[in-house]
């Protein structure tokens, strides 16, 4: 029968309050548009308010359900306590195995809302949960089934997601029991066959190789089969390449297990290690992967799977340091580039089902580390997108030994990713089962909507921080409860012998046919410790150097592409200031025309993709560049509209792919490193706004992008483009600290160059172009202009780029005609050498010649000899640089030059004087300082020679 309800005035009367508010809020919704309220509310004001208008909520309402009436208060009340299950039931949820108190009230205090269980027989199932399954038959069971699904050992964050599809399509997941796994037999044996391979590893390592460390991933063990459930999934959905950034946590089992590293490969690596009390605190043995090497739980591998529904697909763990979550961003570099089409030109053509990326954080780091913070922001912008992340907290609940009451200001490790509207599982460790359901909702909803996800595996740490630590010495309660804490293995095994699914015969054969393939594979071990009779030596190929290669481009080929990148579509509005700077380039092929750096960029790009070599350049203003020096993507100046000439060159035969990146430096260049090593055939080009800005991604240049050879076998040759230069803008916006990367040179492990001509700069970009796929390839960091960008002095004939190629010393033009005359050889690198050209006469400076290093590293020691021995009369050398002494390359250069030196003939430096501060930061001192420099540079002196800067 239907009841009117009681008048109270209102528009809504028998609700009072907030729950009159509530109901209010939710119809004029409704009225509005019916989608736009959740399913179970709009079902119940469908089916149980009659209107006499369509369009009021001062209708006459009334409410009903089977044979009785319900008060509209508890229905209020009723949806208020469903919403908050599903938002709060978390907190309840059974999901730490170490069985920490998480509330002090309990989820299911009916009286706390103004319910009663008869008041719940009386609601509707499908208003409480539209999605219950079918055997729920009335409102109790729908709350018993909610309780159950949000406050389990497993438990759901995704109140922040905001998008209603979204939101929707997880909650009908989550509630219709879709989830729960329904293993036969034989799959849970398999699972508990996993546990156990899982375990007896660990074991057998910590029997075999008693004190050295492994960071064991025991009481985290169900992470290798959450993994194995990713990865299947992945597979038989098409996906082509996965691939893995985890810290040491773990690590070993992971390779074993996920990856198939042979157990006699890893046993080796420790049978070889060195004495453990010669190892430092995070480990150092000579595995001989690059040439220097890493620890063994450091290494990455790559692996080809198979499945019937696929061809061959590429799973692959990246090479990680110490830095534990710095990795992240490189493999999602990994991930796009294994994502792109670059075979045609335009951007490269993305397709997100190519590639998956799965990361392994750290309880601690994950919050810990603003890397993370940096890295979740690339995932949906468009330039390093990868089609949905899937994140896995490896939560063991402590830190090296701090408790997480110590290392974060939130409550879960994983409450970061909400600001970036990332569903989240929590999932209990000790539940196998639960956490191949968390595997499956997370790839899935990847698989649709293309977004991250996080599973927040939640366990604990069998020993200390390595297996070295006594952890009773800092954290005595935790490791109690540790210590008299069964394994998973112990657990899951002891579950499926209850259910009869395992007896304890088949349980003993499982442990012992494991137990005997680990010993058969150390039998294969070399019982004697491999001897170590030298250190080990750099490839001679990396030795030998870059190769001469000829990067000149006929002159009629760079007038053509000139004429091409100066077209644009019809009716392609560019904004009139920029129209008329671009059109003066055609003049740069006339009679004396010059190319500035801008274009001669241009032209190195275009010319490369001609060549076939795709290109992708990425930096905070990188489309326009920095100093308005580029704009190789233009905008429409009505409509806004995009447009890069690039794109559509005829005679381009590879992608150019240009994209203004995020405001972050760490991440974006480990995301290019990332990309260049998985398609090392493409240019890849990282340009900071300021070069002092690179500071920021230190770990990144000192770690991979330096080491990464030598270390990994790891090949790069990425670009980084560091704006340098003394223009009195202050100690953060002049150096490009030219000194760390000369600080780290070393065995040829990448290019240092500061240029000061438009032409060096195409010649170097070619010749890097041409190195790619050949062993000789290494990095290339480029200390680039700023105030120089439009110098006349820095721009290049045509001829130059057609005829000429890079040289490692440029010498000044118009000086050292007369080698007899010349007394004093100015060595200087980048901005201040031409600084020292404006004020050069060359009738007055005819006993001064300048060299010009332009290739800092390595460092042309041979090429200078021969330079210097052309001056007979020769009586002083002198460094310039307009960086502090104790910054810059002098302290790199100054042996070097030394060496270089004919006999007898001193090196003197000349420039600032030692600071802590780059640069001066006011304007007026940094001309004072500037001018006295290039005076000086240019000033006969009675000998004795120059040197300032002592201090």
């Amino acid at each position: 029968m239907t009841k009117p309800i009681a008048g109270n005035g209102s528009e809504w009367p028998g609700f009072y309050g907030p729950n009159q508010g509530y109901v209010e809020e939710q119809y004029e919704m409704f009225l509005e548009d019916p989608t736009s309220v959740e399913p179970e509310i709009r079902e119940y004001f469908e089916q149980h308010v009659n209107r006499a208008s369509a369009h009021s909520p001062k209708s006459s309402v009334s409410i009903t359900s089977g044979n009785e009436a319900i008060s509209p208060e508890k229905i209020a009340n009723a949806l208020r306590y469903a919403d908050y299950i599903r938002s709060y039931g978390h907190l309840y949820a059974k999901i730490y195995p170490l069985h920490f108190d998480t509330s002090d009230t309990k989820l299911d205090e009916l009286e706390n809302w103004g319910l009663t269980e008869s008041d719940l027989l009386n609601i509707p199932v499908g208003l409480i949960c539209q999605s219950a399954p079918s055997a729920i038959k009335d409102g109790i069971e729908a709350f018993n089934h909610l309780r159950k699904v949000y406050s389990n050992t497993i438990a759901y964050e995704f109140h922040h997601v905001n998008e209603k599809m979204e939101k929707d399509w997880l909650r009908q997941k989550v509630e219709s029991g879709q989830l729960i796994p329904k293993l036969e037999n034989n799959r849970k044996i398999g699972l508990f066959k996993r546990l156990t391979e899982v375990e007896s590893f660990e074991k057998y390592l910590h029997r075999t190789f008693v004190g050295q460390k492994r960071f064991s991933i025991e009481g985290l063990d169900a992470m290798v089969p959450l993994l194995d459930e990713v990865v299947a999934d992945a597979v038989n959905n098409g996906v082509e390449t996965i691939n893995i950034g985890m810290a040491h946590r773990g690590r070993l089992n992971v390779l074993a297990h996920v990856l198939g590293k042979p157990y006699e490969m890893i046993f080796a690596e420790f049978q070889h290690a060195p004495n453990k009390e010669l190892v430092p605190s995070e480990g150092s043995i000579g595995i001989n992967i690059g040439w220097t090497g890493d620890v063994k739980y450091h290494l990455g591998l790559d692996r080809k799977i198979k499945s019937e529904s696929t061809a061959n697909a590429r799973l692959t763990l990246a090479n990680n340091p110490s830095h534990l979550e710095f990795a992240g961003a490189v493999v999602e570099g990994f991930t796009r580039a294994a994502q792109d089409d670059r075979s045609l030109k335009g951007y490269a053509q993305y397709n997100p089902v190519k590639a998956l990326a799965i990361l392994i954080h750290g309880d601690a780091a994950f919050p810990g580390q603003g890397i993370v913070a940096e890295t979740l922001n690339l995932s949906r912008l468009n330039g390093y997108k990868t089609g949905g992340t899937i994140h896995v907290i490896a939560n063991n609940t402590i830190g090296f030994t701090t408790e997480s009451m110590d290392s974060r200001s939130t409550r879960y490790a994983s409450d970061l990713a909400k600001g970036y509207e990332i569903p989240i599982i929590h999932v209990n460790a000790d539940d196998p089962e639960a956490c191949l359901m968390a595997a499956r909702l997370a790839f899935e909803y990847r698989a649709k909507f293309g977004k991250d996800f996080l599973i927040d595996l939640i366990g604990y740490r069998r020993f200390g921080h390595n297996e070295m630590d006594e952890p009773m010495t800092t954290n005595p309660a935790m490791y109690k409860l540790v210590n008299n804490h069964h394994t998973v293995k112990t657990l899951y095994g002891n579950k499926l012998l209850q259910e009869g699914v395992l007896t304890e015969q088949r349980y003993s054969e499982i442990e012992k046919s494991i137990s005997g393939k680990l010993s058969e594979a150390y039998e294969k071990v070399p019982k004697k410790e491999k001897e170590v009779h030298a250190e080990p030596d750099i490839p001679e190929v990396i030795e030998m150097g870059i190769p001469q290669i000829d990067t000149s481009v006929p002159l009629d080929s760079l007038r053509k592409i000139n004429d091409e990148l100066l077209k644009w579509p019809q009716g392609f509005n560019v904004f009139n200031k920029l129209e008329k700077i671009l059109q003066r380039r055609k003049d740069a092929f006339s009679v004396d025309g010059k190319i500035d750096w801008g274009l001669a960029e241009t032209l190195a790009y275009a010319s490369i993709l001609v060549d076939g070599t795709p290109v992708r350049l990425t930096g905070q203003d990188s489309e326009r560049g920095t100093f308005a020096q580029r704009n190789l993507v233009l905008h429409d100046s009505e409509t806004g509209e995009h447009f890069s000439p690039l794109h559509n060159l005829p005679e381009a035969k590879a992608s150019f792919s240009i994209h203004n990146s995020p405001l972050s430096e760490a991440a974006v260049v480990g995301f290019e490193y990332g990309y260049n090593v998985f398609a090392p055939e493409t240019l890849v080009l990282w340009e900071a706004q300021y070069g002092d800005f690179a500071n920021a991604a230190q770990v990144l240049f000192d770690q991979f992008v330096a080491a990464g050879r030598a270390k990994w076998g790891q090949k790069s040759g990425l670009v980084m483009l560091l704006p340098h230069g003394y223009e009195g803008q202050g100690p953060e916006h002049s150096s490009g600290r030219v000194e760390r990367f000369l600080t780290l040179a070393a065995e040829n492990n990448w290019t240092v160059a500061n240029l000061s001509s438009a032409a060096q700069y195409f010649h170097i970009l070619r010749r890097q172009a041409a190195i790619l796929r050949q062993e000789s390839v290494r990095p290339l960091v480029l200390m680039t202009p700023k105030s120089l960008l439009r110098n006349p002095l820095v721009a290049a004939s045509p001829e130059q780029l057609s005829e000429g190629s890079f040289m490692s010393i440029y010498e000044q033009p118009g000086l050292g005609g007369n080698p007899e005359q010349i007394s004093r050889v100015v060595l200087c690198t980048g901005k201040v050498s031409i600084d020292i050209a404006e004020k050069i006469d060359p009738a007055n400076h005819d006993w001064l010649h300048v060299l010009r290093i332009e290739e800092i590293y390595p460092f042309p020691l041979d090429s200078l000899k021969e330079k210097l021995k052309l001056y007979p009369n020769l009586q002083e050398i002198i460094w310039v640089q307009e960086e502090p002494k104790n910054m810059g390359a002098w302290t790199f250069v100054e042996p070097r030059i030394n060496e270089a030196a004919p006999k007898g003939i001193d090196v003197s430096y000349l420039g600032r004087r030692r600071r802590s501060s780059p640069a001066e930061g006011d304007p007026n001192i940094h001309k004072l300082e500037q001018a006295r420099i290039v005076n000086d540079a240019l000033t006969r002196t009675n000998g004795g020679g120059i040197e300032n800067g002592r201090h």
